[in-house]
């Protein structure tokens, strides 16, 4: 799998997966209860809203608060958000023990954590913009989906790239008129399930 950085492979999450070591990871954060706030597809493309432009501009500083981040391609849709993550440890541990986060105890540099700050730094930004101090933005939870190698990481880019021109069958539209292909594969081909709750054991055969 082509990592801006450096190339590497690695499986499917397991339960014991450690999210700090290296790899891609897809992820999408919705916005509290669904609501459109971030603007609006026309004609097929995004058009941002100011709120929108603070979700896309924190998104883009990842790699400056986290050593270990780098993104990928991503996009700001009127109700929630899509990106590729990389994790790319360059301390030279990617083989210590796998790390499950604990509550209250937080694996520095660790998906979990990197999507935690951000939502946290887009929220504060959002609600000073709007004078709205502690109101929730996003959803507690968000999805993710370990990218196995370059044929899912493609698809996953295209898929980011053309997600506005197929609004009317995203699955975050409530008045999608139909289904799209891409979430049958993201269903059939690995984990996506909200990162908060219980995780599936995958073995690739």
């Amino acid at each position: 799998m082509h990592n801006p950085a450096r190339g590497r492979r690695h499986s499917l999450r397991l339960r014991s997966y450690d999210y700090s070591q290296d790899g891609a990871y897809f992820v999408t954060i919705r916005t509290h209860n669904r609501a459109s706030m971030f603007g609006e597809v026309v004609d097929g493309q995004m058009q941002l809203n100011a709120l929108g432009q603070i979700v896309k501009t924190c998104w883009q500083e990842t790699p400056e608060h986290f050593r270990d981040a780098q993104v990928d391609a991503s996009v700001v849709m009127p109700n929630h958000m899509h990106g590729i993550l990389w994790i790319t440890n360059r301390r030279g541990t990617a083989c210590r023990a796998p790390t499950r986060e604990q509550f209250g105890k937080p694996t520095p540099q660790s998906l979990p954590t990197i999507i935690r700050s951000f939502k946290s730094a887009v929220a504060k930004r959002v609600n000073i913009r709007r004078g709205t101090p502690g109101t929730p933005l996003w959803q507690r939870n968000y999805y993710e989906h370990v990218v196995r190698d370059d044929a899912a990481l493609n698809r996953i880019r295209d898929y980011i790239q053309t997600n506005p021109q197929r609004w009317d069958l995203d699955r975050e539209n409530p008045e999608r008129s139909g289904e799209d292909a891409f979430d049958r594969w993201l269903t059939t081909s690995g984990v996506r399930t909200p990162a908060s709750g219980p995780l599936k054991e995958i073995s690739l055969r």
